[in-house]
């Protein structure tokens, strides 16, 4: 009994410390020396990344979805729609847990133009999907074997910005669900806007909530999206602008409702910068955002009762445009992924502080633009 106890008590203190391994999962651009999707090993305690290995061949894989039964994993591409015209699609595969290995089983139209993000809902039903280039929602409904099937729900957005080159029209650029599972929210770099659907995964299907967006200020451009994991909080990132927008949250309503909009650029910076990736720390008391043009990783901690948050630092990603990184659900390292330099750099994270620190591990794959983790069991 005193066994179970300890053993429980270790895993409340220190979530994730029996996941000693976890795949790693790398999409990305294969429009030079890539070929689709990548996948290595970390080892969770010493922070050693093995060298990555082709798992699946697949055109333009540039984000990526683990299923919640660990069994498949979804692609956006930005090349080819369901039966191999032209256009947008998601494709899926099988998943090999022991050897990290994926299997096509099929692939169907996005419903729009350039698919950039995706995610698959908690009871394992559906998969949501955006398209940047048409400015669009859809919900793809899953088999019971994970292959994907045709939309069961569409929504074209509408509207428009006050930049002339980037915001004449809608472009929604990423998709996350509530941890209830019952709102959808998209951020839209076109319209300012992270729009709120009501999401039925019985049904596969969303509607407008009721207010149906939360704005930010014209022009900023908000691109990804991250849910605090305390659920009171949330964050967009505005890659126009290079601010973090953050939110408190109404579970019960659906409702975002703007704290604070922070840059992510040190005084002084003068270059040209576009953000790109949010992430909030599984701890809840960091948020981490992308800098594509500074090519660095801006560092806040989180007011605990507001949810607000203060710079820390900007870290160098040591590499250019770093499009994506992830964070192990140890909460120990981050992965940040080098868009145009072709390499993907380890970081320890300061559990108290959240700073980051180069740990000299450097691992080559052709632009990578996603890092996504599952542990092994």
């Amino acid at each position: 009994m005193r066994t179970q106890r300890l053993i429980l008590a270790l895993a409340l203190v220190l979530p994730g410390v029996f996941a000693a391994e976890c795949l790693v999962y790398f999409g990305t651009y294969t429009r030079k020396a890539s070929k689709g999707i990548y996948v290595s090993r970390l080892d969770t305690a010493t922070g050693k990344v093995t060298e990555p290995v082709l798992a699946a061949e697949t055109p333009n894989p540039s984000f990526l979805a683990v299923h919640p039964n660990r069994r498949f994993l979804y692609a956006v591409s930005e090349m080819y729609g369901g039966g191999g015209q032209k256009g947008g699609a998601v494709s899926a595969f099988s998943l090999d847990a022991s050897t990290g290995m994926l299997t096509f089983l099929n692939r169907v139209s996005s419903g729009g133009a350039g698919p950039c993000h995706l995610v698959v809902d908690k009871t394992g039903k559906n998969v949501l999907v955006v398209n940047y280039g048409s400015g669009s929602t859809a919900v793809l409904p899953l088999e019971a074997d994970g292959r994907l099937k045709e939309a069961s729900s569409f929504v074209q957005h509408q509207g428009s910005s006050v930049d002339q080159k980037r915001q004449q029209g809608p472009h929604a650029h990423s998709v996350n669900l509530s941890a209830d599972n019952r709102f959808a929210m998209v951020a839209d770099l076109g319209l300012d806007q992270v729009l709120v659907y009501r999401f039925d995964a019985a049904k596969g299907s969303i509607v407008p909530n009721e207010p149906p967006f939360a704005a930010v200020k014209p022009g900023s451009g908000p691109r990804h999206f991250a849910f605090h994991p305390g659920g009171k909080f949330a964050y967009v990132i505005n890659e126009m602008a290079s601010t973090v927008t953050a939110f408190t949250y109404d579970a019960a309503r659906g409702l975002l409702s703007e704290a604070q909009t922070i840059t992510t650029l040190p005084a002084g910076f003068a270059g040209v910068n576009h953000t790109a990736e949010v992430q909030a720390h599984p701890s809840g008391k960091f948020v981490y955002g992308s800098n594509r043009g500074h090519h660095s990783i801006a560092v806040f901690t989180v007011e605990a009762k507001k949810g607000t948050l203060t710079s820390v630092e900007q870290v160098s990603t040591q590499g250019r445009t770093p499009r994506n990184f992830g964070i192990d659900p140890t909460g120990r390292w981050m992965l940040a992924a080098n868009q145009d330099t072709d390499n993907v750099v380890v970081f320890r994270i300061d559990a108290k502080t959240g700073r980051l620190t180069p740990t000299g591990q450097v691992v080559e794959v052709g632009a990578p633009v996603c890092v996504k983790f599952l542990a092994v069991k």
